[in-house]
């Protein structure tokens, strides 16, 4: 399996060749704490999520992947924002792809299933919302954390 390496206004990261619409989950349980998946090409922590199939909606891909990459079953909830920033460009090494990044990212509540990890995640876990802080994730998820965190009414949108 090969990376994933991140870059964010990086004047050597190399030029996006892709753009494909992908979708993450906010998962929060009744407890309030947040699934996570320890991601298996770069070790940083996330929320789930991942690219759009033909023939899916937005929503049905957040589901989709969070069931996926965590064992996790959900129903969607609210819209947590629209992350579109150009000057955030992963690079995937087993292809050489590189995305321009393209994220609509869902609050969701699990509905059934239990944290299982996958080819993806090398730990899956409901984390508290006070040691969300420590962990370490690339600084587009922490932005999408921080926005959902925030609770604001108004969806992010960028």
């Amino acid at each position: 399996m090969g990376k994933r390496i991140d870059y964010y206004d990086d004047p050597k990261a190399p030029a996006a060749t892709s753009l494909v619409p992908s979708a993450n989950a906010v998962v929060v349980n009744d407890r309030g704490e947040i699934l996570f998946i320890q991601r298996s090409d770069n070790g940083n922590w996330a929320i789930p999520g991942g690219a759009m199939d033909l023939g899916e909606s937005l929503p049905e891909t957040a589901v989709r992947e969070t069931a996926e990459e965590t064992g996790v079953d959900v129903v969607i909830t609210g819209l947590v924002g629209i992350f579109t920033d150009p000057r955030h460009v992963i690079h995937y090494t087993s292809n050489d792809e590189v995305r321009q990044e393209f994220s609509v990212v869902f609050a969701a509540r699990p509905i059934g299933g239990a944290p299982t990890t996958s080819a993806e995640s090398t730990e899956v876990r409901w984390v508290p919302r006070s040691e969300v802080g420590s962990l370490s994730m690339d600084r587009s998820m922490r932005m999408r954390l921080d926005h959902f965190l925030a609770a604001s009414e108004t969806p992010h949108l960028g």
